[in-house]
């Protein structure tokens, strides 16, 4: 499939080098030219997906000599929406956790679901691996929340959480997403946050 048809199949839903420039120069890189690469999913499956509300991104791995990782575009988005928006939600628990320095294997094309699927809330993520369902890593999702935004002018996962493929140093899940609390107490801003495992550590006390 050409970069044009898949483009016109996916309509707001594609994201390609051209999308990608106002997220680009929201990182200051500037008016920035990648090449994309030709797609690795058939026909059929990106007509199955674009049927199905999947957005078809370019993931990039680094930009010069900078990598395109959660620490760096932190620091870029910063913490707080009073300052500008869209930004992460102000925490920093996860500054010493390694998944904040992953990064795309290479640049290639990526298939991620707009939508979470209703079937799957409130659902434990494990009984969700065992349904065969394919955690995206946590820098595709806040990499596909930025840059969509920038090139639609409109927020993912909203009220939503995503469960994520990594795990912190203790082995609890990721999740992200979330950008606006429901009920007015916590600030704007893309979250991340971990799962917390039951481990002998936890127990209880009395109270008389």
């Amino acid at each position: 499939m050409t970069i044009e048809t898949a483009k016109s199949l996916f309509g707001e839903n594609f994201i390609g080098k051209e999308e990608l420039k106002p997220f680009f120069k929201a990182l200051d890189f500037g008016d920035v030219d990648i090449q994309e690469k030709p797609f690795d999913y058939s026909d059929t499956v990106l007509r199955e997906a674009a049927n199905n509300g999947y957005i078809l991104i370019y993931g990039v791995e680094h930009i010069g000599d900078q990598l395109i990782n959660l620490r760096f575009l932190r620091e870029k988005f910063g913490v707080d929406p009073g300052v500008s928006e869209p930004c992460f939600y102000n925490q920093d628990w996860y500054l010493k956790e390694s998944f904040m320095d992953d990064t795309f294997l290479n640049a290639q094309w990526f298939l991620i679901k707009k939508e979470v699927f209703d079937d799957s809330r409130s659902v434990m993520p494990e009984n969700l691996l065992e349904r065969k369902f394919n955690f995206p890593p946590a820098i595709l999702c806040a990499y596909t929340f930025y840059a969509y935004y920038f090139a639609r002018k409109k927020f993912l996962w909203w009220h939503d959480f995503v469960w994520c493929r990594d795990v912190d140093h203790n082995g609890d899940r990721i999740y992200v997403g979330k950008y606006h609390d429901i009920d007015g107490v916590n600030k704007n801003g893309f979250s991340i946050h971990r799962h917390l495992a039951l481990r002998p550590c936890y127990g209880s006390v009395n109270c008389i």
